[in-house]
């Protein structure tokens, strides 16, 4: 949907008079109608600008013009994260027009790209000159710069975040200017940028270390939970290059899902007539149903993945594909995810405590929440990474530095845009046993009960020292919003409200599913003199001009097209799923 021209007669007279004092041949491509939602709907919000730059000068010509104006930026890409973490009524930046390949060097394997770069867009590109990423979470729509700042992670206890691939990022500041990180120059910013949050600045660049491009062989299989219990410390996480398990708490079975290296031929898995549009529809509907009779669940999980998978234990599937594609996997439906990471050894007393719970065992759990009445949906998503000993570590790495991580990860699905019935007990159930072992939140997940005091029990001084390097970088909160001051930041008392900062103010249901976010930021709302008759105004000649940026020829406020199709949050299919009769195969893999 094409937004109305962003004309200069339809400019606030302080951002006219401020875009007059900036270069004329450099863009400002804005919209003012944009309407913003995470990709399962859960939050929306309407910035007061959306920014679509094309160039690095462009984007510091934004940061420039919002430092002028005081307002917040908040950088986005899919908008993945089901949390309100990319909601803003300040100005939002957009950088899927800032995805260009700039350089790629066949012999180290790296290649140079700018930060607004899908996955998918980056795995292509490599695949051209024999190169993959060396690991993929669940899905490639993520641009590379959001998937790195949320600590995104895959699947093998050979490997950790997407971050301990990146050589060096760089970082456009609060100040206007580009600033190159990595291990070696500038490294503190470098360790709080490998895992920002989007509070630092704006990525631009990114070096990242890839691998030669190959096919993985997958196989799947349903195993009772004793027998995943057995495996787990002879070699279940080290018999394959990936591995990862979903857990049916109801069967109390799981599907381990395994993947290796492999030269052999393609194969596509064995078809089944209800993994397409059959299947996907009729699970789509018991969800809905379950929203009203929730008893129904168990019943629904035994239906469900007993049509796909088969009704008895060690079913088998399996497939060999490419890397970029086998690793990924279908979202399916709208859904909250809840994830967080504990020390891999605490995994089976975990997963044994919550698997109790879940089927109304509350004094055998230990969980001091009561289960009766409540019923989830499945499977828990339970998934390892492995950083002992790497270097330099990001300081809001999620994973543990002196053991392998368990990433357990409660996902509930939104049927038809509804939000499930049992979230708020479930989740203060799952964060409260995730704590009870020093878990630490997945940052782009729906996690409540989550504070500076509790992150700085588990964080210790590696949270003092991002806050440190983020302060230094952002001393008026450019950067930060509401969700910020939620979790990572101090008290207000402890540390005042930031210039800049962005809080929120209103938050209301929407009669379609999801709710609206409203935010308005500190100087309007702090008690402070207007911003911009404010004495000693940093407006104007004040400022320093962008420096070592080449203009580009351009028309001001250039309109902006909205010509990318809105995700269809029903049919994220991950790339080389197959289609047949019955449709697209969704649940070939889980």
């Amino acid at each position: 949907m094409a937004h109305p021209p962003f004309s200069p007669a339809s400019m606030p007279s302080h951002l006219a008079a401020e875009l007059e004092k900036l270069e004329p041949d450099v863009a400002f491509r804005a919209s003012q109608s944009h309407v913003h939602h995470t990709w399962a709907r859960t939050f929306h919000s309407r910035p007061e600008l959306y920014i679509r730059p094309q160039s690095l000068t462009e984007v510091q010509k934004i940061v420039t013009l919002a430092r002028r104006m005081r307002r917040r930026l908040v950088t986005v890409g899919c908008a993945h994260s089901p949390s309100e973490l990319t909601c803003t009524s300040a100005w939002m930046v957009n950088l899927d027009d800032f995805a260009q390949v700039l350089a790629v060097d066949k012999e180290r394997k790296t290649m140079m790209v700018q930060a607004g770069i899908r996955m998918h867009s980056l795995n292509l590109a490599a695949k051209e000159h024999g190169l993959t990423m060396p690991n993929l979470g669940s899905i490639d729509d993520q641009s590379l710069a959001g998937a790195i700042a949320t600590a995104t992670h895959g699947s093998s206890i050979f490997h950790g975040l997407l971050s301990d691939s990146v050589l060096s990022l760089r970082i456009v500041l609060a100040n206007g200017q580009a600033v190159k990180c990595s291990a070696s120059q500038s490294p503190d910013l470098f360790r709080a940028a490998l895992v920002s949050l989007g509070a630092l600045g704006i990525i631009v660049e990114i070096e990242f270390q890839m691998v030669e491009h190959s096919d993985i062989e997958w196989v799947q299989t349903i195993l009772p939970i004793d027998d995943i219990f057995a495996e787990w410390n002879k070699g279940l996480w080290t018999s394959d290059d990936f591995v990862r398990v979903w857990w049916l708490p109801y069967l109390r079975r799981a599907v381990v899902w395994r993947a290796s290296k492999t030269t052999k031929p393609p194969r596509k898995p064995e078809y089944n007539w209800y993994g397409g549009s059959v299947g996907y529809h009729t699970y789509h509907i018991l969800l809905w149903v379950s929203q009203y009779v929730p008893r129904t669940l168990p019943w629904i999980e035994w239906f469900v993945f007993g049509m796909q998978y088969g009704f008895k234990p060690r079913a088998v599937t399996s497939a060999v594909e490419e890397q970029r594609t086998g690793l990924l996997m279908n979202c399916l439906y709208s859904q909250f995810v809840n994830e967080w990471s504990i020390p891999l050894s605490d995994g089976p007393e975990a997963l044994t405590r919550l698997t109790k719970w879940l089927n109304g065992d509350e004094h055998g759990s230990a969980i001091p929440f009561s289960p009766k009445g409540l019923y989830v949906h499945s499977p828990i998503e339970v998934r390892v990474a492995n950083t002992v000993n790497r270097t330099p570590r990001p300081y809001l790495d999620t994973s543990f530095e002196h053991s392998p991580s368990l990433y357990l990860n409660a996902t509930l699905y939104r049927p038809y845009g509804q939000d499930p019935v049992c979230r708020e007990r479930y989740y203060q159930a799952f964060e409260h046993l995730m704590k009870e072992y020093n878990g630490r939140p997945h940052w782009a997940k729906n996690f409540e009960s989550v504070d500076h005091a509790y992150l700085s029990s588990v964080y210790e001084s590696d949270l003092d020292d991002y806050l440190r390097v983020r302060n230094e970088v952002d001393p008026e909160g450019m950067f930060l919003g509401a969700w910020h001051r939620r979790t990572i930041l101090p008290s207000k008392s402890e540390l005042p409200i930031f210039p800049l900062e962005e809080k929120e103010v209103v938050r209301r249901e929407r009669k379609t599913g999801g709710a609206d976010w409203i935010g308005e930021q500190g100087r309007w709302w702090d008690g402070g003199v207007d911003v911009h008759e404010k004495n000693g105004s940093e407006s104007g000649e004040s400022f320093d001009l962008m420096a070592g940026a080449e203009a580009e020829y351009s028309v001001l406020f250039e309109s902006l097209r909205d010509d990318f199709s809105s995700p269809d949050v029903d049919r994220r299919i991950r790339d080389g799923s197959e289609t047949g009769l019955g449709g697209t195969n969704v649940f070939n893999k889980m």
